[in-house]
């Protein structure tokens, strides 16, 4: 986690669209009223976010990212957060609090998900994000 020198009022989730998993998951996703509302940024269509996020050293083919709070959750860090967040509103959203409210989970389940959504991309003929990170 890193943060940056401003807050952003309202949580901004950060997502590859292309990946059916991550956008499924984004659309299911819901945090509680106290959280503010989640704004769902595809990094596929870039923008000050997804430049901000590159340049701090995040590779978004690794995982989404939370910025939240003056704060960013990059993969398993970001899933636990949501998680943690999340309203109890669904079926699914009381699964994705059960299953990745221990950050341990969170960290052992989070390569599985990201190995699952390389293998759709591969699947779906798509490309990862490659976005270059500083120095490359």
């Amino acid at each position: 986690m890193i943060s940056p020198s401003a807050a952003t009022d309202s949580p901004q989730l950060i997502y590859d669209g292309d990946c059916p998993f991550c956008a499924s998951y984004v659309k299911l996703v819901r945090i509680r009223e106290a959280c503010g509302e989640l704004a769902l940024i595809d990094a596929r269509e870039g923008g000050p976010v997804v430049d901000e996020l590159v340049a701090a050293g995040f590779d978004l083919d690794e995982g989404m990212v939370l910025k939240m709070g003056g704060r960013y959750y990059h993969g398993a860090d970001c899933i636990h957060a949501l998680a943690l967040m999340g309203s109890s509103s669904t079926l699914f959203n009381k699964f994705n609090a059960w299953t990745f409210a221990s950050p341990g989970r969170s960290k052992l389940l989070y390569p599985v998900l990201r190995a699952c959504r390389n293998l759709a991309l591969r699947a779906l003929m798509k490309k990862k994000l490659n976005l270059a990170l500083p120095g490359e």
